[in-house]
């Protein structure tokens, strides 16, 4: 009953705020009176002259006359903008005693008759605002020949551009870049910034895009994404252009790329090759998401278990993560058409990869148990391999004005093949007594394929705000992976040092893993009035997985004939999911309000198929969200959130896959484990001013657990062997937080930055049977500046401190606290002769701890000279030098769970590089017809 009165107050307050405001106006007409002309469709936009935030905005009507209301009391600002002419600025106030203001005629001038040494090329000339969209025209910027659109990018006011070319825009992470509002390529922003022409681009619009559901439905769900669209210039849509570039290095490495476009119209085709030794796999975008997923079994937030792949725990990812020295070559084609009148569109992808890893890495861990603690250092060789491809297709039809299908497929099949050697040993605190020794051999081939198909049916209602979705899907994954185990592991006597025991482990192990699931969801939305709606969705849900598990030992002829049950083991999962829920969306001017309760009700059925016992469970897990967002104006706005759900017990937590890969770390099950429940609440405030170009962005979160499921380690004092269980805590809530403040500003084409962040939390484990309190937190700052002039320099410098605290309760005189700073920075100059040099580089360094009891630093410096040859300056030869110091270390320390560690491993250190890259182009004439 408050909730109902809050929500009638709010609406009778937005009522009378409008009401309020209505009466304040400003009106005129755009006009070009040396040609006589009414300037139809002139942008109006009215910004308030304290902080130049966009207040309101429309175009004028035929005659070039516009009256813009519901406006207050106060100062602003009047920005007529028209293509072709030169904008126009106007101030102006209303009061009780001036409610309206009559601009009368606005005379626009032609940017032609506007004196070259007055005209001013900027923020102002160059944007304009349509609604949620700021669009951007190049026209008011240098664009050089062969330039690309990252470094038009660089120039345009509240963008950002990193020497990766990541982009930042009005304080967010931008995530998508599309061409003429369609993916390019899937979703690597930095193929469409890198590789297409600055000279090709006719707008750039920056939004933030609604989700899909939010798109079809009208209804604002408050989920967006930070999105930059590239509309090409209509000649620029017949020909083609690309990239040849080539590189050798010293100590054998090298670069190799080729990219090839062509655009007919409505059709895009690509292709690429990209051959690397420097950890250049591929076009900046996480691979693991477009080949499959790995083989353990998982638990979704909606409760249901399901099987992700196959092999041992020791299986690849297949990325490359920084350590050991990568070989990649991959490659991909690209097709995209549309046809009969848009109606119809096709959208197709072919992507292969082959990736190599050699390194290796050291590690030495500190190990908190109750009344002491152990040290253990291991060393590990590795080897890994692994080839994919993979195929997609989406195919989408317009039935008619109201209804859409849409058709996705894609299959992937791939090949990995790992070694691993490790060496250990484990020695009590003080470390003068060895606990144990081992050698340990890993391989795994495995052979895995993925399909998945979907569609999706959307029609909308003759009433506003009326629709309905129907979506089905399948998923095939299988797994198939063969290997060998090869462990010998000593044990000594903690008081004397003499050898007690041996365990040796040689077994052939063939493990099958096949999913197949069924999945299903309806949506219905229906508009309560125009200010609230209510969304309705059921979804059945159909999982068979099985995981067939097998370990042999050498028989009497020395093949591996011999089954060893206690590690062998063939599991069945099936799964029915009834999914249903129901969201409440209210709307105002300012406001958006969703309250979504989900739930899921899953019958769950585990058979072991060696020991023909079976697991049966039901439940019911819950699902809540609900968020608000309230928007100051079109460029500032809050939004405060809450996620709830359930996170049920995996397979592996409740009656475990046993797997014998590391002898010294045994994992048993927990059949009673209960599931906990997990509430996160967030923070976001933005805020951005057009014309001072500055922005504030503050996000943060707070997450805490109820009923967590946690591990209890117990270790052997002898032999430092360990046995795990999941366990439910009791008395107990799991914590963490987290926050970034950013604030960026431009004062004089100068752009400074500030950001502030933090993260921490208080988490639990038991270790022997007694609990144990992890409190770690690390908090930082970071100061930046930056600046840009085209075709004469650029530079960007930011850097800060930090301080990391981390201690556990069973040892508090013990902790992790120390000081931390890093910086990077990038920069470039052009010179005469068409010379340029480019260097970035960063520094890290960590002080010294109770735990390490040494500092740690380094500074990674890259550095090039580049000369521009041909008319067209599309043809480079650079001379390179990558970690000009030689200082590149692979380093890193983390704390977990009482036991804090410090790795050391493979990575690529200085080379030098003499490269050449020739940019080809040839678009232009006449656009082919339109369908």
């Amino acid at each position: 009953m408050r909730f109902t009165i809050l929500l009638l107050s709010l609406c009778l307050f937005f009522s009378f705020t409008t009401r309020a405001q209505s009466q304040y106006s400003v009106k005129g007409t755009a006009i070009d009176s040396a040609a006589n002309l009414r300037l139809h469709n002139t942008t109006i936009a009215v910004l308030n002259a304290k902080d130049s935030t966009l207040r309101a905005f429309t175009r004028a009507a035929a005659n070039g006359s516009f009256n813009i209301g519901n406006l207050n009391k106060g100062k602003f600002i009047l920005m007529v903008t028209y293509p072709g002419y030169a904008d126009l600025i106007e101030r102006f106030s209303l009061d009780s005693l001036k409610p309206a203001y009559d601009m009368g005629k606005l005379n626009l001038t032609l940017k032609s008759r506007v004196l070259q040494e007055v005209l001013i090329k900027g923020t102002v000339a160059a944007m304009k605002i349509k609604g949620d969209t700021t669009e951007f025209d190049p026209k008011a910027y240098v664009i050089q020949p062969n330039s690309k659109v990252e470094d038009l990018l660089k120039q345009l006011p509240g963008i950002q551009v990193d020497k990766d070319g990541k982009i930042t825009a009005q304080g967010k992470e931008v995530k998508k870049v599309l061409v003429d509002g369609e993916e390019f390529f899937g979703d690597d922003p930095t193929l469409v910034t890198k590789n297409i022409r600055g000279d090709m681009v006719d707008k750039v619009q920056l939004y933030d895009k609604k989700s899909d559901q939010a798109a079809f439905t009208g209804i604002d769900d408050g989920e967006k994404t930070k999105t930059i669209n590239i509309k090409l210039k209509e000649d620029k849509k017949n020909g083609y252009f690309g990239k040849l570039d080539g590189g050798i290095a010293t100590d054998k490495y090298y670069n190799a790329q080729a990219m090839y476009n062509r655009f007919i119209g409505k059709k895009k085709f690509s292709g690429y090759f990209i051959g690397s030794n420097t950890g250049k796999t591929g076009l900046g975008w996480d691979d693991n998401s477009k080949y499959g997923s790995s083989p353990e079994m998982q638990t979704s937030p909606e409760g249901y278990f399901y099987f992700s792949g196959g092999g041992d725990d020791d299986s690849w990812d297949g990325r490359y993560n920084g350590r050991g020295i990568p070989v990649s070559r991959t490659g991909g084609l690209h097709f995209d058409t549309k046809w009969d009148n848009d109606k119809k569109s096709i959208n197709t992808n072919y992507k292969n990869s082959w990736l190599s890893v050699d390194g290796n890495q050291t590690n030495s861990s500190q190990n908190t148990l109750p009344g002491y603690s152990t040290s253990s250092n291991s060393n590990q060789d590795f080897n890994k391999k692994i080839f994919r491809q993979k195929i997609d297709l989406m195919y989408q039809i317009k039935l008619d004005t109201a209804s859409t299908l849409k058709f996705n497929i894609d299959g992937t099949v791939k090949n990995s093949d790992n070694n691993d050697n490790y060496q250990s040993s484990s020695m009590n605190g003080r470390g003068d007594t060895l606990l144990n020794r081992q050698t340990r051999t890993l391989t795994n081939n495995t052979d895995g394929q993925v399909f998945n198909a979907n569609v999706l049916f959307t029609h909308k209602f003759k009433k506003a705000g009326r629709t309905i979705s129907v979506n089905a899907g399948t998923n095939i994954n299988n797994s198939d992976s063969k290997g060998y185990l090869k462990s010998d592991t000593r044990f000594y006597n903690r008081t004397t040092g003499a050898l007690d025991s041996a365990q040796v482990i040689d077994q052939y192990k063939n493990n099958v893993s096949k999913t197949a699931n069924i999945t299903s969801n309806a949506t219905y939305t229906e508009p309560l009035n125009k200010m609230a709606s209510l969304i309705f969705n059921y979804g059945l849900t159909n999982n068979h997985n099985n995981s067939d598990r097998r370990s042999y030992n050498p028989g009497a002829v020395g093949q591996y004939t011999v089954l060893d049950t206690k590690f062998s083991n063939d599991y069945t999962l099936d799964q029915l999911s009834n999914n249903f829920g129901t969201s409440l969306n209210m709307r105002t001017t300012k406001s958006t309000l969703n309250i979504n309760a989900r739930g899921s009700a899953v019958n769950y059925k585990q058979t072991d198929e060696i020991n023909h016992t079976t697991l049966s469970r039901n439940f019911l897990n819950w699902n809540p969200t609900a968020s608000y967002q309230y928007r100051f104006s079109e460029q500032r706005s809050m939004r405060f959130g809450y996620y709830g759900y359930t996170d049920q017990p995996s397979l592996e937590q409740i009656q475990p896959v046993r797997i014998n890969t590391d002898p010294l770390n045994i994992v048993l099950g927990n059949p009673g484990l209960r599931p906990a429940f997990n509430s996160s609440f967030s923070f976001n405030y933005n805020s951005y001013k057009i014309l001072s170009d500055q922005s504030i962005w503050i996000n943060a979160s707070y997450d805490m657990t109820s009923n967590a499921i946690v591990s209890n380690t117990v270790t052997d004092r002898n032999t430092n062997k360990s046995t795990s269980q999941s366990v439910n805590l009791v008395g107990k809530t799991p914590t963490s937080f987290y926050f970034n403040t950013d604030m960026g500003q431009k004062i004089m084409g100068v752009t400074f930055s500030l950001s502030m962040n933090g993260n921490g939390g208080k988490s639990y484990n038991y270790i022997n049977n007694e609990l144990n309190t992890t409190t770690s937190s690390n908090i930082g700052g970071n100061f930046g500046i930056s600046k840009f002039k085209q075709n004469k320099y650029g530079f960007r410098i930011s850097a800060g401190p930090g301080y990391a605290f981390g201690k556990t309760s069973l040892q508090p005189e013990i902790n992790n606290n120390g000081y931390t700073f890093s910086g990077n920075g990038y920069f470039n100059v052009t010179l005469p002769g068409k010379f340029e040099i480019n260097a970035d580089g960063n520094y890290d360094y960590r002080g010294k701890t109770q735990s390490f009891n040494e500092t740690f630093s380094k500074t990674i410096i890259n550095a090039s000279i580049v000369k521009t040859l041909l008319k067209q300056k599309n043809l480079k030869l650079t001379a390179s030098c990558n970690d000009l110091l030689n200082q590149n270390r692979g380093f890193d320390r983390y704390a977990n769970n009482g036991a804090i560690s410090q790795t050391t491993y493979t990575n690529i250190k200085r080379y030098f590089m003499f490269s050449i890259t020739w940019d080809f182009t040839q678009m232009g004439g006449p656009a082919p017809a339109k369908n």
